[in-house]
């Protein structure tokens, strides 16, 4: 971001329910642009919009216009208002850096990528979220082993195919694609019992 001329920032405001409104939000955003001297390019507000939609209609478009490069700050009322998802919420910010975008989020003082400390803080929550993802995985491995080890078989269930029949309908000259479609069954589950049987 520039220092020699007014940052542009998007304000960007989300409430869950069709009852909430915006206001609160809004009114907070723009007094704390007016102190810190930033100039509101864009007002972006998703109303009765759930944090857990990771595409919503006002943050889609904020997105798109980051990518036009229309602003170079983006500020919520609170984290939670980009996103509900430790992974979403560190993909958006990743993207805005990339984008070469700020972001602050003004009743979660220590998280403002324009500072160090915030970058820093933005470190520790991406790390935090790879380490979750990597439990995530070792547990689903290791349950996946256990059924493997019980002889539990994994994946789609097999289909029963009258190889019979099949051959019988190969032998009066149809393809494997017809076949298949006379069975109801996918192509590749007809090869695979053809092979089999």
């Amino acid at each position: 971001m520039s220092s020699t001329r007014i940052p542009r920032v998007a304000l960007y405001c989300r409430v869950s329910t069709g009852d909430q409104d915006v206001g609160m939000q809004l009114d907070e955003l723009r007094q704390v642009a007016q102190q810190r001297g930033w100039h509101i390019s864009g007002e972006y507000l998703d109303e009765g919009v759930s944090g857990a939609k990771t595409s919503r209609p006002a943050l889609d478009s904020m997105m798109k216009d980051a990518r036009l490069g229309r602003f170079d700050l983006v500020a919520v009322w609170k984290l939670d208002r980009l996103g509900r998802s430790l992974q979403h919420l560190l993909r958006l910010l990743d993207d805005l850096q990339h984008l070469g975008v700020g972001f602050v989020s003004v009743r979660d003082a220590a998280i403002d990528t324009t500072s160090a400390q915030g970058r820093l803080l933005l470190q520790v929550m991406g790390a935090f979220a790879e380490f979750e993802r990597s439990l995530i995985q070792e547990r689903v491995k290791a349950g996946l082993d256990r059924a493997r080890a019980r002889g539990i078989k994994l994946g789609r269930p097999e289909r029963d195919v009258d190889v019979t029949r099949a051959r019988q309908m190969l032998a009066e000259g149809r393809t494997q694609r017809q076949i298949a479609m006379a069975l109801r069954i996918p192509r590749t589950t007809l090869r695979r019992a053809l092979t089999r049987g």
